[in-house]
């Protein structure tokens, strides 16, 4: 797709341009190429307070798996910049913009490996130095963001984990034979889009007003699963439901009683079993997989406002108010 094409797109907001609802919003926004250490060339974003003091905070983003940060993901961080916070994301291989097949995540630790390389050169920025810097994710990127601390445990001051899938557990493995013979044929055809699967999206989404909002997503991978992808977030996530008691890094972990997708007892014993001296667990009663975009807006600001406290509370007291 050309730039001329994307230039005419609407966002998921409308028809405003992206300049004029960010100005709307009180904030910057950019957005541009980075060539990662294995040269691909990864879409990135930035969205800032318009502010001329320094932001309160670094906010290190990771999506969730088939999305991008060019469409519903964006409400979040537009949030956070109208708080304070300065705000960074990158469309991991084979999401939105950024290179490789769609949907296909052939290894999950050199993802990791492109987004500590993007975040450190974020961090080099002068006008960034002291600033508290957090770790946020949804989803898989959830997973992505504790493998991240993993690889990095220095590197970042907090970590918000949004549903994130840590762990698959029994309840919500795919209702179909992981044996040897798929194990064997994923070597083959990993980019092969088979693994049947209900349609995330709406399990997803409880308002049903903006399950289409969702779905004009031009970036949207709603395609089967691919073998290889399914058989690497299954290796990770059980590679991570085993570490759980290894987390250090403070972190507060929001998850819906009525999600599906990822499941919310995991974000429980992610709560009991991490080493972490400063940790939050905080269960949504009713609410489903999509927290900041997919529910009536009164929840959603719940769950913002519980972030926003969190992290404000880790960045030397409340200067902002919802």
């Amino acid at each position: 797709m050309s730039d001329h094409q994307l230039a005419k797109e609407i966002n998921f907001w409308g028809e405003t341009s992206e300049e004029d609802y960010f100005n709307l919003k009180g904030i910057i926004g950019s957005k541009s190429f980075f060539t990662s250490p294995r040269g691909l060339n990864l879409f990135t974003r930035s969205w800032l307070p318009s502010s001329s003091s320094p932001p309160r905070g670094l906010i290190f983003m990771v999506h969730g798996y088939g999305n991008d940060v060019s469409w519903t993901f964006q409400s979040t961080p537009i949030f956070l910049a109208q708080m304070g916070f300065a705000c960074f994301a990158l469309d991991i291989e084979g999401h939105g913009r950024s290179d490789g097949v769609r949907a296909y995540v052939p290894s999950v630790d050199l993802v990791v490996d492109d987004i500590i390389s993007f975040f450190d050169s974020i961090k080099k920025n002068p006008k960034f130095h002291g600033l508290p810097r957090f770790l946020f994710g949804e989803s898989m990127g959830g997973a992505i963001c504790l493998l991240t601390h993993f690889a990095d445990p220095s590197g970042f001051d907090g970590a918000v984990l949004v549903a994130p899938m840590c762990k698959i557990s029994d309840k919500v493995r795919p209702k179909w034979p992981i044996d040897q013979f798929l194990i064997m044929i994923s070597r083959f055809l990993p980019t092969w889009a088979i693994v049947p699967t209900e349609d995330l999206l709406e399990k997803s989404i409880k308002v049903e007003e903006k399950k289409p909002i969702a779905k004009r997503n031009p970036m949207r991978y709603g395609e089967k699963p691919r073998l290889g992808t399914v058989m690497e977030l299954l290796r990770v996530t059980d590679y991570l439901g085993k570490k759980l008691k290894d987390v250090s890094i403070p972190f507060i972990v929001l998850h819906g009683s009525a999600d599906v997708v990822t499941d919310p007892e995991v974000s429980r014993e992610l709560y009991q079993d991490a080493k972490s001296k400063d940790k939050t667990l905080k269960i949504y009663q009713g609410m489903m997989h999509s927290m900041l975009f997919g529910e009536p807006d009164d929840n959603i600001e719940i769950v913002r406002k519980d972030i926003v406290s969190w992290l404000n509370d880790r960045c030397g007291g409340d200067k902002t108010q919802l």
